[in-house]
């Protein structure tokens, strides 16, 4: 069960709080804060209020100091603050809570202790009592839930806790009925919405209502059954059967020798292919032109006497022969014939 602030210790945290950081952070653009695990920081914009809120548990009691440093990008100026917050156990006791959705909030828009206070009317209409206490302030965001569009008229919703240590109204215990639940799941209209509310913004959502009855003593968990401490007979050790002997031949014959075989057909291929289907050089020339196969020659050869020249030393290399006048007279030659 978590215990919540003393009204002490809220008035610390958010009246106290909340003047270093209208002083401080209004004009500054970052603020760090070392703070205890149960405690959250909220702050929409740089120009807005910041707001320090939680519920501390009941291992979470003592003495907190939390330091808060706030940094003004503009000038660079630093302000540093230390607030102390004793947790104590809770002064009230609520053995009867009732956690509420509102859907339409903020969780920076519901800290303020006038909203607060709009909360805490209505649900004392709808509890038939005034003797209630806030218990928690969680964003639905830290309740798994997702991020809402930046349009208007989205928001993330805000889940409100209260305590008391009145009985649940008649309306209030609909929530635990076998007809609530159909209703909600069927996502049709709830006929045991009994709440009213002043502001349309503070509106509950019935369905992720729930209630808590802390009063009842919880039953302790059954003490395990010690027993003597020795095993049971259990017979003689039967050891299974070996198993049938099995055939591994069809295994070899898939697993070893298709491939084999697959392989071997491949290779006879490719050996056909490039053995007995090359063209070869005799048989490229017996099917070219003698002309043609002439140039080809001719290129190739002046082409070898050019990178010998280019190579060696020039008064060395032998000068180039005349070949154009022998070639116009052999091309000559064979277009006669």
């Amino acid at each position: 069960m978590s215990s919540s602030l003393t009204e002490s210790h809220r008035t610390v945290i958010l009246e106290t709080f909340n003047r270093i950081i209208k002083e401080s952070c209004r004009s500054s653009s970052s603020c760090l804060i070392e703070k205890p695990r149960w405690l959250r920081f909220t702050q929409r914009d740089a120009y807005d209020n910041g707001f320090l809120y939680g519920t501390p548990l009941p291992w979470d009691q003592g003495r907190n100091i939390i330091e808060i440093i706030v940094i003004n990008k503009r000038n660079y100026d630093t302000f540093k603050e230390r607030l102390v917050i004793n947790v104590g156990p809770a002064v009230k006791q609520t053995p009867y809570q009732a956690e509420f959705f509102i859907e339409l909030r903020e969780i920076e828009k519901v800290l303020p202790a006038a909203v607060q206070t709009e909360i805490k009317l209505d649900i004392q209409n709808l509890w038939r009592t005034s003797r209630l206490e806030f218990v928690n302030i969680t964003s639905a965001l830290d309740r798994g839930g997702r991020v809402p569009l930046p349009l208007p008229g989205y928001f993330e919703g805000v889940y409100v806790k209260l305590g008391s240590d009145q009985p649940f109204s008649q309306c209030m215990l609909g929530l635990e009925t076998a007809a609530h639940q159909r209703e909600c799941a069927a996502g049709g209209k709830i006929s045991g919405d009994c709440s009213r509310c002043t502001n349309p913004v503070n509106c509950i959502t019935w369905c992720k209502s729930t209630l808590f009855d802390l009063s009842k003593p919880i039953p302790p968990a059954p003490v395990p059954t010690v027993g003597s401490g020795v095993l049971a007979w259990g017979g003689e050790f039967s050891p299974p059967e070996s198993p049938p002997d099995r055939d591994f031949f069809p295994d070899y014959i898939v697993t070893v020798i298709v491939p084999l075989a697959l392989v071997l057909i491949l290779c006879l291929l490719l050996s056909y292919i490039m053995c007995c289907r090359r063209e070869g050089v005799l048989k490229r020339n017996a099917k070219t032109h003698d002309l043609q196969l002439y140039h080809h020659h001719t290129i190739q050869g002046n082409a070898n006497e050019l990178r010998r020249m280019a190579g060696g030393d020039r008064r060395t290399v032998d000068r180039p022969r005349q070949c154009l006048q022998p070639l116009l007279m052999a091309e000559q030659a064979m277009a006669e014939s």
